[in-house]
C-alpha cells in the first residue's frame, strides 16, 4: 500500500511566493527561459534552468550550470528568501483555471513504491532527459519540481481538504497566466496521521505528469542508498516531492496532431482512405470539436470534418482502444506513413491549451492536416497503467501546470 508522508519543506517567505513560483522547467526552450527570468531574479526558473545565468557559449548541461543552480538555491535559503517548516507537515495546493478548481496534497512519495509498482507509470522515459534532472537533484541536494500524481478519491482525505480550506490560506496569488494558486498547511497531528493512514489503504498511485522527474528522483535515491549502506529507509532521499490529486479533481485536455503532408495523396484520395475507417458525420467551414470518445475532428483544405470511428475498428484493449491509438494505427501509420510518431518529423503535437485556432493556423502555414482529439480520460490512464502498458506518445495534456519553487524537498 502507498506510503505518502509529510515533510519539512523549504517554501517562499510570505509575500515572495508570486515572484518565486515558476512554470515547470521543461515547458521552455533555452531562449524562452532566458526571456522569462529577465528582470526577475527571484523566479525559481533561475534555479531550475540555471543556464539562464550564462551566455550561449556555456553548454546547457555544463557542470557550471548545475553548480550555479546549487549556489542560487542555497544562497536564497541563507538569505531567508525560503523558510523551512518547523515540523513535517502536508500542504494543500489548490489551482483555479477559468473558474475550475482542482485541489491536491503536497507530500513525499516513496522510492520503494515506485520500484514495487504501487506508483504506476504510463509512459517510457528517455535517458538523456533523466540525466539532466539527476544531475540537478544531486548537485542541489534537493528536489525542486513536484511530481504530479493521481489516486482514486478517498472520503477521509476529501473531508480533511474541505475542512482545512475553510481556514486562512498560507499563500493566495494569481500568476501572470491567470491561474490562481492557494496553499494551506495541514499541521494538526490528528489530520497528519489520518492522511497517512488513508493513503496506506490505497493500493495504487498513478503518475499523471512528470515521468522524467520521477524516474530521476528515484535513481538519485537509489544511488544515495548505495552510498549509505546502513540506511534505515527513513532518510529523505528515500522519498520524492509530489502533489497528489484525486481522480475527481482532474481534467485532461486534448492533445492534438498536425501532419506536414498527405504522403503523396490528393485531398480527395486521402478523404476516401479516411472514410474507410471513420464515418464522416459532417463537414463545414466553421470549427467543430469532437464531443464523445470515438470522434475526431479533422481540418484539411480549409474544411472541418467530424469523424466517428466505425464499429469494426473499435477495440476494448486499454491501449489500442484509445482514440489516439486508433488514429495512429489506422490513419497516421498505414495511410500517411508515420510509423513512429516519437521520431518522425512529419508530425507535430499541439496541446489543447493552444486552442482549435492553432490547428487552423498550422494547416494554413506549414501543415497539410490537423486532427483534434477527444481528451483521454483519467480512467483510461488508470486502465493502461493497471495493465502494465504504456500509452502512445502525447496522449494526455494536463492543465493547469504545477508551479516549481513553492515547495522544496531537501535530501542531503
Amino acid at each position: 500500500m502507498a506510503v505518502i508522508r509529510p515533510f519539512r519543506a523549504y517554501r517562499p517567505k510570505k509575500g515572495l511566493e508570486n515572484k518565486i513560483a515558476a512554470l515547470p522547467y521543461d515547458v521552455y526552450s533555452r531562449g524562452e527561459a532566458c526571456a522569462a527570468v529577465k528582470g526577475n531574479p527571484l523566479s525559481f526558473l533561475n534555479i531550475d534552468r540555471a543556464e539562464t545565468q550564462f551566455d550561449d557559449s556555456v553548454d546547457t548541461y555544463a557542470d557550471a550550470v548545475y553548480e550555479k543552480a546549487h549556489d542560487l538555491l542555497w544562497g536564497m535559503i541563507e538569505k531567508g528568501v525560503f523558510v523551512q517548516e518547523d515540523k513535517p507537515v502536508y500542504y494543500i495546493y489548490e489551482l483555479t483555471m477559468d473558474g475550475r478548481v482542482q485541489t491536491g496534497i503536497v507530500a513525499c512519495a516513496s522510492v520503494d513504491d515506485y520500484q514495487n509498482q504501487v506508483i504506476k507509470k504510463h509512459e517510457n522515459t528517455r535517458a538523456d532527459k533523466e540525466l539532466d534532472r539527476i544531475r540537478h537533484v544531486e548537485t542541489c541536494k534537493a528536489q525542486t519540481g513536484p511530481i504530479f500524481l493521481a489516486y482514486r478519491a478517498n472520503d477521509i482525505i476529501r473531508e480533511i481538504l474541505v475542512r482545512t480550506k475553510k481556514e486562512h490560506a498560507l499563500y493566495d496569488f494569481t500568476s501572470e497566466d491567470g491561474i490562481t494558486h492557494r496553499v494551506w498547511c495541514i499541521r494538526a497531528d490528528g489530520d497528519i496521521r489520518a492522511i497517512g493512514s488513508a493513503f496506506s489503504q490505497i493500493g495504487q498511485i498513478y503518475i499523471a505528469d512528470g515521468h522524467h522527474r520521477c524516474a530521476s528522483a528515484v535513481k538519485v535515491g537509489l544511488k544515495m542508498r548505495a552510498e549509505h549502506p546502513d540506511y534505515t529507509g527513513t532518510e529523505e532521499f528515500n522519498y520524492f516531492l509530489s502533489v497528489l490529486f484525486a481522480d475527481e479533481e482532474l481534467m485532461i485536455m486534448d492533445y492534438n496532431r498536425v501532419v506536414k503532408d498527405l504522403n503523396g495523396l490528393s485531398e480527395a484520395e486521402f478523404l476516401t482512405r479516411v472514410s474507410e475507417i471513420f464515418d464522416i458525420v459532417s463537414q463545414q467551414k466553421n470549427c467543430v470539436r469532437p464531443s464523445v470518445k470515438g470522434e475526431v475532428a479533422m481540418f484539411v483544405g480549409d474544411t472541418w470534418y467530424l469523424l466517428r470511428i466505425k464499429e469494426a475498428y473499435k477495440n476494448d484493449d486499454p491501449v489500442d482502444g484509445l482514440d489516439v491509438a486508433v488514429l495512429q494505427n489506422h490513419v497516421l501509420s498505414p495511410i500517411l506513413g508515420i510509423k513512429d510518431p516519437k521520431t518522425d518529423r512529419r508530425i507535430d503535437f499541439v496541446g489543447g491549451i493552444r486552442g482549435m485556432e492553432e490547428l487552423e493556423r498550422r494547416v494554413r502555414t506549414d501543415s497539410a492536416a490537423a486532427f483534434a482529439m477527444y481528451p483521454t480520460s483519467i480512467q483510461e490512464l488508470f486502465a493502461v497503467a493497471d495493465a502494465g502498458l504504456l500509452m502512445p506518445p502525447k496522449s494526455t495534456w494536463f492543465e493547469p501546470k504545477l508551479r516549481s519553487g513553492l515547495f522544496i524537498h531537501t535530501i542531503g
